[in-house]
């Protein structure tokens, strides 16, 4: 089966979309069963990227400010070299890992993260909110099948936009394997890098945006005793995102008396290190289409405490702490608690690593492959 996938997800530093069109891919290929190929924008390969390009966020905002209704612009422009090279090479069928996918002669499989966007407009970009509208209803119309994370995102779907239910599926991804436990030795030369002790912080763990709901965090915290501040700063792993203005005045006190470390976009063994040796890894995002961070938490050892909405629970069952996103108290309660409660946490420690186990990325691609397999059958 000779498939095209989408995978410019890739150039950029990766999140979330990036991780999951990366593992899938893997996956996909060591099964032998598909012909992959890949389409990065202006171009295709059989490549599967390990690395994004040099400096393309910047180029891309360089792009948005000077150049009007630049994402349709740049859009019908890939259309075009997508179409040319799917004719060429006579693809079988298509699958968008990112919501939006291009006009293609054949079966499609759409792959539906969330609907945060229509859930929550307001905490998105203006422009990716007009360019969702103008283009997702015709991806949902088009494709074949459609792949969500979780049964909570697939009943969205299903509630918002009226498909046949044999046409959405859920599909729950992985943690790869490198995200495990590692003893204090083998994390020692990146915490100190970081200036963090092993189980001396907590980690969270998401882009800077409102969505992931950084300033409850943030507020939950200060509410702790001095001293825990001091003995247990918060490890903030991410990209700057948008809407932080609010985030970065009430983050730089924080900052200023090293409670809180803001560590930015790390490598992916940096981030396997930060996670192995986290106290507690604290996610109360205001809504998921999964919630990948919790799961490889979990895969490391690291209790969780998550927010009690959209996916989140699926993932991480009873192995894990949930919260109402907007209870600051309860929040700081568990944080308390569990610093404190060495048995508490040693037993969320191995439920999470049993609830770890129901998911993996070879599960992932092999139901992806069944879905391909009946798109092409529905034709």
């Amino acid at each position: 089966m000779k498939v095209a996938l989408n995978a410019s997800a890739l150039l950029s530093p990766r999140t979330g979309i990036g991780q999951y069109a990366n593992a899938l891919a893997t996956e996909l290929l060591k099964t032998g069963a598909v012909d992959l190929e890949f389409f990065y924008g202006f171009g295709w390969s059989r490549e599967l990227r390990s690395e994004p390009l040099r400096h393309i966020d910047a180029v891309k905002t360089s792009i948005k400010k000077l150049i009007p209704w630049s994402y349709e612009i740049v859009r019908f422009l890939t259309q075009v070299s997508f179409t040319a090279g799917a004719r060429r090479k006579g693809f079988d069928l298509y699958h968008e890992p990112n919501f939006l996918a291009y006009e293609f002669e054949g079966p499609l499989v759409l792959t539906v993260h969330d609907l945060s966007f229509v859930r929550y407009p307001e905490l998105h970009p203006a422009a990716r909110i007009e360019a969702i509208a103008r283009h997702f209803p015709k991806s949902l119309a088009r494709a074949s099948i459609v792949l969500t994370d979780a049964e909570s995102v697939r009943g969205e779907v299903l509630e918002r936009y009226g498909l046949r239910p044999e046409r959405v599926r859920s599909v729950p991804l992985g943690a790869r394997p490198e995200f495990c436990e590692r003893s204090p030795e083998q994390i020692a030369a990146t915490l100190e890098k970081f200036g963090l002790r092993h189980r001396g912080y907590l980690l969270s763990v998401g882009t800077l945006e409102p969505r992931k709901n950084i300033a409850f965090v943030l507020d939950a915290f200060a509410r702790l005793p001095e001293k825990i501040r001091r003995q247990f700063p918060v490890a903030l792993v991410g990209m700057e995102g948008w809407l932080n203005s609010d985030l970065d005045r009430r983050m730089r006190p924080l900052v200023e008396r090293g409670e809180v470390r803001l560590l930015g976009y790390l490598s992916d063994n940096e981030l396997q290190h930060l996670y192995a040796g986290a106290s507690l890894f604290i996610y109360p995002s205001l809504y998921e289409g999964f919630g990948l961070p919790a799961l490889e938490a979990m895969q490391c050892g690291v209790p969780v405490i998550v927010s009690n909405v959209s996916s989140l629970p699926e993932v991480v069952g009873e192995a894990g702490v949930k919260i109402d996103p907007a209870d600051t108290d309860a929040l700081t309660m568990h944080i308390e608690r569990l610093l404190d409660d060495r048995n508490e946490w040693q037993r969320l420690r191995l439920l999470g690593l049993d609830q770890a186990k129901r998911f993996s990325w070879q599960k992932c691609a092999s139901e992806t492959l069944l879905a391909y397999r009946d798109a092409v059958s529905l034709g």
